[in-house]
């Protein structure tokens, strides 16, 4: 039974998030209307000026999304998907590719969840060597243009139901598992894991990682530091 290790993507492995990077490419592609930014300009404002939450922003991003998405051709959509992680796909944190291809060679399973689109993370985990990806599938319908809707959105919400389902269907072993997340969202399966790892936490994961004993990761500029100072498993000190 191979080992497991499982990540978010924005903001763990991409030094950004897939989806916000996607919509402003739809709308410099003039597929989404100049006008989306607007439903989200207040929200980047107050979080690059730290007066407001991460977590605000992008909710305001996905409400852009999903108001604009209804109608556009699968085929556009994933050119510009393509293109935008050919671009992109570099612009990752040295922590987590680095332990990323640490995890591929020692023969651990690779397990990617994240609330972006899935046609844009299939692009970006493939190039990291990833077994499986779980985001959002969006529903098509005739001539495979978007309907507006989300397929399966009861699994995609809950992270610790596609870890189980992907330990079933790969018969997997959460002996020795690893889990690394950065905000909230990820506790259901960091929960599961043996090695939780926090990676630049929020705040209510820096909570959650302190009262469990988590192991936090802080990456700035070209440095990363442990919170405990030593990483409670080896593999960890990248």
């Amino acid at each position: 039974m191979k080992k497991l290790a499982v990540f978010d993507v924005d903001g763990t492995i991409f030094r950004s998030s897939l989806l916000i990077e996607l919509v402003d490419s739809l709308v410099e592609n003039e597929i989404f209307p100049d006008s989306t930014k607007n439903i989200y300009k207040k929200e980047k404002e107050n979080w690059e000026n730290r007066e407001g939450t991460y977590e605000d922003y992008i909710k305001a991003v996905i409400e852009a999304f999903m108001k604009n998405i209804k109608g556009v051709p699968y085929k556009k959509f994933q050119e510009i998907s393509t293109e935008l992680i050919e671009k992109k796909k570099f612009r990752i944190y040295r922590y987590t590719r680095g332990l990323v291809k640490t995890l591929k060679k020692e023969g651990y399973f690779l397990l990617a969840i994240s609330q972006s689109p899935k046609g844009a993370l299939d692009s970006f985990c493939d190039s990291l060597g990833f077994d499986k990806v779980y985001g959002r599938f969006y529903e098509l319908g005739p001539q495979d243009r978007f309907t507006g809707g989300v397929q399966d959105v009861h699994l995609i919400s809950n992270k610790a139901n596609i870890l189980k389902r992907v330990i079933e269907k790969e018969d997997l072993t959460l002996e020795g598992s690893i889990g690394v997340g950065d905000t909230e969202d990820d506790i259901p399966f960091l929960e599961k894991v043996k090695y939780p790892v926090c990676f630049n936490p929020n705040k209510k994961l820096y909570k959650k990682a302190t009262l469990n004993g988590w192991q936090i990761v802080i990456e700035r500029k070209d440095v990363f530091y442990y919170i405990p100072h030593e990483p409670k498993l080896s593999i960890l000190d990248v």
